[in-house]
């Protein structure tokens, strides 16, 4: 195992920049962060993009794990292989992971590809996972969300208990699509949800008294807000459009997904290219709501502890 240093010292409670760098293929990307409450520490998976190789076309995009790290605090993250999934062969290819705990039961749903290809053709599907560690995974499904490439998905429960899933449909122009469950097991597919422009990566929680979806637009990440999960309306200003000032972060962010910790403060873990080449570094940055915009500016210092307490449950943490 392999640990990645980060930049301030122990006392310093700034966030480090960058979060994460992959040690095996410098090209980490679509990090998904929860705490295990069993085991006392934080996760990060995320794809595990080939940047090092000399692949074409996108191959190096192709033929990626799920890679995964450890930490005790969030801060400093012990690299620890990649996740084996059943149910794939060697080479094959697993994007953006969503992970959510629920019963005392990890569910895991990861975007497979067969094989590695060096354009962005041929089919994608959603597949279903659980474990009772985070480290032993039975499949369950692939899900039948009526499109033959369905990827990067994130789920949140609605007010009337059942699950929402959005994921990108790029057989619709890739817009945000949704399915539903009352099980987090059988999904039925229920249409679009946001049409505006293509786009993907979504995340979705609550800030501030209201829900926020969070894409990846390729020049910023775009923000539509919503009362009831339902509706949503498309916020003027994106987050992240421009470079930031710290290291590794001068570029757009990419892909992102929130860690609320209470009503009004969350985290926002997204990647960037810095020098806009394959390299990929993790980085984070506070979320907060101010004059009913949804705020990410990454070059203000903010503390960086993440607390478990006020995670919300269903990412492993003791908040609502």
């Amino acid at each position: 195992m392999t640990t990645v240093p980060t930049s301030p010292p122990a006392s310093d409670h700034r966030a480090p920049a960058p979060l994460f760098t992959d040690p095996a293929f410098d090209g980490p990307t679509d990090p998904t962060v929860v705490f295990d409450p069993d085991g006392g520490l934080w996760h990060l998976l995320y794809t595990q993009r080939r940047a090092n190789t000399a692949d074409a076309g996108v191959a190096w995009v192709h033929g990626t794990g799920i890679g995964r790290a450890t930490s005790p605090d969030g801060r400093k993250w012990t690299y620890t292989g990649t996740v084996d999934l059943p149910g794939a062969a060697p080479g094959d290819t697993w994007w953006a992971p969503e992970l959510l705990r629920h019963d005392g039961r990890w569910h895991m749903y990861a975007t497979y590809l067969e094989g590695i290809r060096e354009d962005w053709t041929g089919p994608a599907e959603i597949r279903h996972y659980t474990s009772a560690d985070l480290q032993d995974w039975t499949y369950r499904s692939t899900l039948d969300l009526d499109s033959v490439r369905a990827i990067d998905a994130t789920v949140h429960r609605l007010p009337d208990g059942k699950w929402r899933m959005w994921f990108k449909d790029e057989t619709r122009e890739s817009r945000i699509h949704t399915a539903e469950s009352e099980d987090l097991f059988a999904w039925t597919p229920t249409g679009p949800a946001v049409t505006d422009q293509a786009q993907e990566g979504p995340t979705v929680f609550p800030l501030g008294g209201v829900y926020w979806m969070v894409t990846d637009g390729w020049s910023g990440l775009l923000v539509h807000r919503s009362t009831d999960l339902e509706h949503w309306h498309r916020q003027p200003v994106p987050l992240l459009a421009g470079p930031g000032k710290r290291a590794f972060d001068e570029a757009l962010g990419h892909h992102a997904m929130a860690l609320t910790q209470g009503l009004d403060e969350g985290f926002l873990y997204y990647f960037t290219h810095p020098g806009g080449g394959r390299r990929s570094t993790v980085q984070v940055a506070r979320l907060h709501v101010r004059d009913g915009w949804l705020r990410c500016e990454r070059d203000e210092p903010f503390d960086y502890r993440p607390d478990p307490a006020k995670a919300p449950a269903f990412r492993g943490g003791g908040g609502a």
